[in-house]
């Protein structure tokens, strides 16, 4: 007789043991659905992170011109500035068309260099470009190749651009 009642012990206990879990769990999932409750929806926004200006040259015009342009195709010039070293600046509008004829003029000094030979020269590139509807800034620095035709008895010299890298 002593064996059932201990047997009937142990399993009332074990009932209340369940049955206080069941609550401890019950007052879990109450205080978890009030605090979700207050807090909204829960929005997921996609944020696209800006992509750094790299820019790229194409020579136009048996190297009359020089458009310079984005690479990334998102990207929409405003303005350019071109600064040679130890020259000044050069402000170039929106459509980024750099002259063979302002390059020259800011590379005075430069006219004795050798002809039909490939030159560089270090240039820092400012822009203003729009990208995803926000304003940016942006550049860096590139070199610029060029090179010296013409000349001879009475005719000048006129420099050619080749292209523009990084």
């Amino acid at each position: 007789m002593t064996d059932e009642r201990t047997r009937r012990r142990w399993i009332s206990f074990g009932e209340t043991i369940a049955l206080a879990a069941l609550i401890v769990s019950a007052v879990g999932v109450w205080i978890a659905y009030e605090s979700s409750k207050n807090d909204g929806p829960t929005r997921i926004v996609e944020q696209k992170s800006a992509v750094p200006l790299a820019l790229r040259g194409t020579v136009n015009g048996d190297g009359r011109t020089l458009t310079i342009m984005p690479a990334d195709p998102s990207h929409a010039l405003e303005s350019l500035k071109v600064t040679l070293k130890g020259a000044s600046a050069i402000e170039i509008g929106g459509d980024g068309k750099l002259s063979a004829s302002d390059v020259e003029a800011a590379l005075k000094g430069h006219e004795k260099e050798a002809k039909d030979v490939s030159h560089n020269v270090p240039v820092r590139i400012d822009a203003r470009y729009v990208e995803s509807g926000a304003d940016r800034r942006g550049g860096g620095s590139y070199t610029l190749r060029y090179k010296w035709e013409g000349g001879g008895l009475f005719g000048g010299r006129s420099l050619r651009l080749l292209g523009l890298s990084r």
